[in-house]
């Protein structure tokens, strides 16, 4: 598993331990706002908006909350109109960072993009010169303890039309192309499923070790702890010892 998908595996179990819940659901409100602005408000419809309720169920959103966002969405209600905008940067080492935001206000977000970059020793890029770096894909997480047959999950896997899978230490990752990953949501019913979203994947890694690796961590983390950050993607890989390790510190 790349070093990225393991920091969002580890970010995932940790948020769903503790409190710190108001950054997670602004961010969660603005994407089911924006998803049922642009898809509608039937999740059955609207692929979008169904990941974006099943990240507000993880959150323990309340429900009217769910709700009153999509409605103001699909314009049954005021709201905030908030602009979808990629932006592209360099963390240290060289590390590649794609960066998706949700924003009412592109001036604010770019200059907080920018602090933080500037802390820690990154840069933005020029438009262009690091999304190329990565590929769009549907990303699967089954935990190996909802898995009894492994041999009969892999096989299913691969028949519903999966692009790859592959064995962690307590988690399958299973690839798919973007539009297939619902089919293959849907395929794997009988699983239960931790995680499944759109993402992009890095074609290549960057390796980073020492305070490079660190700094490359509190570069993401910070700009991931940012309200009109939805996403942060990145090309790094560090070893998983180190990276648990700087995590338990930085998290």
């Amino acid at each position: 598993m790349s070093g990225h998908n393991k920091w969002a595996n580890i970010k995932h179990r940790k948020e769903a331990q503790d409190s710190k819940r108001s950054a997670e659901f602004t961010k969660v409100i603005r994407e089911l706002t924006v998803a049922a602005r642009s898809g509608g408000g039937d999740p059955d419809m609207n692929p979008r908006l169904r990941v974006a309720i099943e990240k507000a169920r993880e959150a323990n959103m309340p429900k009217d909350t769910v709700e009153r966002a999509i409605k103001r969405g699909t314009g049954e209600l005021e709201g905030v109109n908030y602009e979808e905008i990629m932006y592209e940067g360099y963390a240290p080492a060289g590390v590649a960072l794609y960066i998706s935001t949700l924003t009412d206000n592109k001036n604010r977000t770019i200059a907080d993009i920018r602090h933080v970059l500037t802390k820690y020793g990154g840069s933005l890029a020029e438009g262009g010169s690091v999304g190329w770096q990565f590929e769009r894909k549907g990303v699967i997480i089954v935990s190996k303890d909802a898995v009894s047959d492994p041999d009969e999950f892999m096989m299913k896997v691969i028949d519903s039309g999966a692009e790859d899978i592959k064995e962690d230490e307590d988690v399958y990752t299973i690839t798919t192309l973007p539009e297939m990953l619902y089919k293959v949501v849907d395929a794997l019913n009988d699983y239960k499923i931790d995680s499944y979203e759109p993402t992009f994947i890095p074609k290549m890694s960057v390796h980073v070790s020492g305070k490079d690796a660190e700094k490359v961590l509190q570069v993401i983390n910070s700009l991931e702890e940012l309200d009109d950050i939805q996403d942060v993607y990145s090309n790094f890989d560090i070893d998983d010892k180190e990276l648990e390790e700087i995590m338990s510190r930085i998290g």
